[in-house]
C-alpha cells in the first residue's frame, strides 16, 4: 500500500513509519523541516517537505495514496487554538476530498468530544472515505516536560495533555512550579506513543464501512500513582502530582500573559480530564489496552532525567 504519514518524526509518526516500512508499504512522511529529509529517508520512507497549512501541497502528496494518517501538531503561538485546529483539519479534509483517498485515520484526543475547541472530528464526516478517529489518552512522553520541575521541587503538576502531539505547556516562575487543574488522585489512562503507533498501523490496513472511533491506552492509574512510579525510577519515591483549581489555573495563565481564548481553552481541556468524563468515555468504548507499561517508560525517563 501507498501510505502518507503526517507528523514528521514525532513520538507517534516515527515508530509508525518504522512499522509500516517493515511491513513492506510505500511510505511518504510529511515534514515542515527540511533538515529531517535524511532521517526520514534513512527509515526507508520518502520525505515530503512542506506545510500542512498549504492545501495544494497536501493534495499533491495525497494523490494516489491508499491511506492517509492525519495529525495536527499543537501550537501555543496561536491566540485561538480552536480556530487553528479547525483550519488545519479543514485543510486535511479538503486535500483528502480532492485527492480521492479512500482510507483516513485521524489522530484526535480522548477529550475531543468534551472540549469545544477540539471539536474538529465532524469535518471528516462528509468524505467519501473510510474514516477512523483515534482518541489516545495521556502520553507517557509528557513527563519529559517536567524534568526541571522535578529536579527543583519534587512535584509533578500536569498542565496539559492533548491528543495530537501530547505536549505540556509550562507555567514556570521563580519557584519552578508547574501548574495544572487536574492531577492528584484523579484517575487517568496513560498511553505509550508506541502503542498508539501500533494501533494506527492496524487501522490503516482496515476499511470499515462507517466512521469509527478508537480509544487507545496503555495503563490506568491515579496521577499520584503515576508520580510514584516515575519518582521511584529516579530515586524520588515521594514524588507528588500537584492539583490546582480551574480558577487558579486561569489566573496563572493570565499572569503568564497567555491570550484569553487560549487560556480558557487550555483550562477547559484539563477540567474535562479532572471531571472523570474522559475516563467514562474511555471505559464505555471498551478498548484493548496497549502493551507498554508506565514502569517500562519510567526506566527510559530515568536515563534522560539523570543525563540532564
Amino acid at each position: 500500500m501507498k501510505i502518507i504519514v503526517t507528523g514528521s518524526l514525532g513520538n507517534i509518526s516515527k515508530p509508525l513509519t518504522e512499522i509500516l516500512v517493515a511491513q513492506g508499504h510505500d511510505v511518504t512522511v510529511i515534514s515542515s523541516d527540511s533538515n529531517k529529509q535524511a532521517a526520514i529517508a534513512a527509515l526507508g520512507a520518502v520525505p515530503a517537505i512542506g506545510s500542512i497549512t498549504d492545501v495544494g501541497f497536501l493534495t499533491s502528496i495525497f494523490q494516489g495514496a491508499d491511506a492517509v494518517y492525519a495529525m495536527i501538531p499543537l501550537s501555543f503561538t496561536e491566540p485561538d487554538l480552536g480556530e487553528y485546529l479547525h483550519r488545519v483539519a479543514q485543510n486535511y479534509a479538503q486535500a483528502i476530498k480532492q485527492a480521492g483517498n479512500k482510507r483516513v485515520v485521524m489522530l484526535s484526543g480522548w477529550a475531543a468530544d468534551l472540549v469545544r475547541a477540539e471539536g474538529v472530528e465532524y469535518l471528516f464526516d462528509g468524505l467519501e472515505a473510510s474514516v477512523t478517529i483515534m482518541r489516545p489518552a495521556a502520553f507517557y512522553t509528557n513527563f519529559y516536560q517536567s524534568i526541571d520541575l522535578i529536579k527543583g521541587k519534587g512535584f509533578i503538576g500536569k498542565f496539559l495533555t492533548l491528543r495530537y502531539s501530547g505536549l505540556w505547556a509550562l507555567l514556570t516562575g521563580k519557584t519552578g512550579l508547574l501548574m495544572g487543574n487536574y492531577g492528584g488522585d484523579d484517575r487517568i489512562v496513560f498511553v505509550s506513543p508506541r502503542d498508539i503507533a501500533d494501533a494506527v498501523a492496524e487501522e490503516l490496513l482496515l476499511m470499515p464501512g462507517e466512521k469509527t472511533i478508537r480509544y487507545v491506552g496503555s495503563e490506568e492509574m491515579t496521577c499520584n500513582e503515576a508520580a510514584k512510579i516515575i519518582g521511584t525510577a529516579i530515586g524520588k519515591p515521594w514524588l507528588k502530582w500537584v492539583l490546582l483549581s480551574d480558577k487558579e489555573m486561569l489566573q496563572g495563565f493570565k499572569m503568564g500573559k497567555l491570550p484569553e481564548k487560549l487560556a480558557e481553552t487550555l483550562v477547559e481541556m484539563q477540567a474535562a480530564m479532572h471531571s472523570g468524563k474522559t475516563l467514562e468515555n474511555f471505559h464505555r468504548s471498551k478498548p484493548k489496552m496497549g502493551k507498554v507499561k508506565l514502569a517500562d517508560f519510567a526506566r527510559e525517563f530515568a536515563t534522560v532525567y539523570h543525563q540532564k
